[in-house]
Formats: structure tokens, C-alpha cells, sequence
């Protein structure tokens, strides 16, 4: 699997006129080569994949992760270097680059330690950006990335049932969150041990909750806290990062209400934001432009007196956000074999309707020929989110 990625990779590398390839995105190198490293830039330590268009693959990471590259890595050198220890990661980039005309980075995601040492040893003319060939090799993924997308839509249906479950009046958010952490985690180790032999994956979750409860509905991406939730409150629940099996990422999420709707308001802005999702879900299919999706979305909700929207959604994978994007302006053409999160959303005017709401729906799928797949599939009617004791 990593050797085909990295022959694709020098294929397109050497179609583009580049000689070398530095790969320093975690997703990117984990990508290309199965390596991941925890403790990355966070802690000042690079990771550089040196891809050549020919010859062999080299890695550079720090000596402290030597022996999980060696179990991991797909490439044909490690090179480790130490905290301190003479030029460290940069060791091997002079000779590695000399005398070579065209080389790629990713440019927006370099680290600007990394690209400035970069810039030191190159002419700018020498540069090119090489993620959006990367980019256009991950948007249509292969059978097993399909199966892993699969696998994340059951951790986190696990995730939110458990959620469900949970909430309740007088129960904590963070309690919510404890739920869904450890039931996904149950769940991913489950499909670890049933349909992978790979023993270095960790099943844990591991993002911090975004929900939102009460009045705080309206904060987007708010997280979990001590806050009690409460009768005929409405809660947010969103797995957009939580939802990660073997690093493959979706996007999922839902609105719900304890025990009762007390403002029929909110029922009606609910009843938009599914609208808008489903809207944009008849727009879903292979042959059609990503924007041309969001605009079926936008029309839902602009038509209903409310602000243009944000983005209907986006392509996952390995990341959490991959191309294409559901938005204005984005004329990819869908094609079967990606991965799709679709929202929809609404959000009430606070000036106009005293504290607001705000009500979001949200799905992944797999572009089929035929369609589209939910790999996220919950229920969303009215009736279906009122959570009573």
C-alpha cells in the first residue's frame, strides 16, 4: 500500500518537472509511509520525509522516536537526529538538495523553522508547492481507506449513542463526554482486533469533546465542561475530531433536546437546518461540482431568512480536512470513491431572538457510482432527537 502511494507520488513528482519531494505534514507522512510520531512540532521536534523522484526514500526524525520509525516506516533509511547534537534535522537537506534545479514542499504546512532553513540553501524559482499533488492523489481513496471510513462511521455511532444515552437533566457535560470517549474507544478496539493486524494502533479517542448545551447552543465548537444540563434544554454533540479509527477522520454530528422542546422556535430552525442537509444530499452525487452541492444547501437556509451559510461540508480522509470543499468557489467535480461530510446548519440571529440558537446536522458518506453511502447513519427526525427519560 505505502509503496504504490510513493510510486504514484515519484510518478506525478517526476510529471511536474520536481526532483525531490520534503514531506513534513504529519497526515502527509503517515500517508506515504505509515510513520506517525505523537509528540511532532508540538514539541519542537521536525519530521522530514525526503521523497526523491528517484533513489532511495529517507526519513528524519528525532532518536527519541528511532524505534517506533523503525516498526512503522515504510521507507528505505531512518535517519535519526538528537536535541543539540550538531546540525540535528538539518543534517542532511544540504547535500540532500544540492545541485538539484526543482524541488517540492508544502508550503502552507512546512513548519516555519523547517521552510526557512529550506529557503536558506534554495533560490525561491527552486520551490514549488507539491501539496496539491498529494491532495489530488488522497481525494479518491482505495478499497481499504474505504473500509476504514466504514469502521470510523461505527466508532462513532458508538460515540454518539452512548452520548444519548448519557444525557440527561442534571447530569454534567463532561460526563456526556466520558461516555462517548470510552464507548468509541471500546468499539475501535473491537474492529482493531477483528479486521487488523496491527498491533501499534491505539483504539483511544482523543479530542476534547465539542458540545454545547443551554446558552451555550450557539458556540459552535464549544467543549464540554461542568456545566448541568437541564429539562427542555437543547444539547449539540459534534464528533468531527473524536470520530478517528486508524486515523481515518469523519464528520458527524447532531442536535438534540432533554425531555421536551420548551421553545417551539427551536423546532422550526431544527427543522431548516435538516432541510438544508437533505437538500444538498439530492445535489450529492458523482459528475456534479462541489460548490454546486453547497448551493442547494445555501438556498435552503437563505430561503428560510437566514445569512449565507458557512461551507455545506468537505472531503476527509486522513486528515481532517481534505479536497475538495463544499463552498462557493469550489469547482471540483465530485467523483465516486471520495469521502464527503455534509451539514446542515441554521443559526438564529441573537439581536432578533434574544439568546439565539443554533442547530446543526451532520453526515459522512462515500461517493458511490450509483450515489452516495452514509457511513454515519442516525436518526435526525424531530421526534428521533427529543431524548426523554
Amino acid at each position: 500500500m505505502f509503496a504504490e502511494r510513493q510510486r504514484r507520488f515519484r510518478t506525478a513528482l517526476s510529471e511536474h518537472g520536481l526532483q525531490l519531494a520534503l514531506i513534513t505534514d504529519e497526515d502527509s507522512v503517515y500517508y506515504l509511509t505509515g510513520y506517525y510520531d505523537y509528540l511532532h512540532m508540538e514539541f519542537g521536534r521536525p519530521t522530514i520525509l525526503l521523497l526523491p523522484e528517484a533513489g532511495p526514500v529517507v526519513l528524519v526524525t528525532p532518536s527519541i522516536d528511532a524505534q517506533s520509525a523503525e516498526k512503522l516506516a515504510h521507507v528505505d533509511d531512518i535517519v535519526a537526529w538528537n536535541d543539540g547534537d550538531g546540525d540535528e534535522w538539518r543534517v542532511l537537506l544540504p547535500e540532500a538538495v544540492r545541485g538539484l534545479e526543482m524541488i517540492g514542499v508544502e508550503t502552507e504546512r512546512m513548519p516555519a523553522v523547517v521552510r526557512r532553513y529550506v529557503e536558506s540553501l534554495l533560490a525561491p524559482s527552486s520551490i514549488r508547492d507539491v501539496f496539491p499533488l498529494l491532495a489530488d492523489m488522497r481525494m479518491i481513496k482505495s478499497a481499504g481507506e474505504l473500509q476504514l471510513a466504514r469502521h470510523a462511521g461505527l466508532v462513532a455511532r458508538s460515540m454518539m449513542e452512548a452520548a444519548t444515552e448519557t444525557i440527561a437533566d442534571g447530569v454534567a457535560e463532561f460526563e456526556v463526554a466520558l461516555a462517548a470517549a470510552a464507548a468509541g474507544t471500546r468499539k475501535a478496539a473491537e474492529l482493531l482486533d477483528a479486521h487488523y493486524d496491527d498491533s501499534e494502533m491505539s483504539p483511544n479517542t482523543h479530542f476534547l469533546q465539542i458540545m454545547a448545551s443551554g446558552d451555550t447552543i450557539t458556540r459552535t465548537h464549544h467543549r464540554a465542561t461542568t456545566r448541568i444540563m437541564k429539562s427542555g434544554e437543547p444539547v449539540f454533540m459534534c464528533f468531527c475530531g473524536m470520530t478517528n479509527f486508524h486515523r481515518f477522520k469523519l464528520g458527524f454530528d447532531r442536535t438534540f433536546w432533554i425531555d421536551d422542546i420548551a421553545d417551539p422556535k427551536q423546532a422550526e430552525l431544527y427543522e431548516v437546518a435538516v432541510a438544508s442537509q437533505q437538500s444538498a444530499l439530492e445535489k450529492l452525487k458523482p459528475g456534479v461540482t462541489a460548490e454546486s452541492v453547497h448551493a442547494a444547501y445555501a438556498e435552503v437556509i437563505q430561503g428560510a431568512g437566514f445569512d449565507y451559510p458557512f461551507r455545506c461540508g468537505r472531503a476527509t480522509g486522513f486528515s481532517f480536512l481534505e479536497q475538495p470543499q463544499l463552498v462557493t468557489g469550489d469547482q471540483t467535480v465530485l467523483q465516486a470513491g471520495m469521502v464527503m461530510a455534509v451539514d446542515g446548519s441554521v443559526c438564529s440571529d441573537p439581536s432578533v431572538d434574544g439568546a439565539g440558537f443554533r442547530a446543526q446536522v451532520g453526515d459522512s458518506f462515500i461517493l458511490t457510482d450509483e450515489g452516495y453511502e452514509c457511513v454515519t447513519e442516525y436518526p435526525k427526525s424531530l421526534d428521533d432527537v427529543v431524548l426523554r427519560s
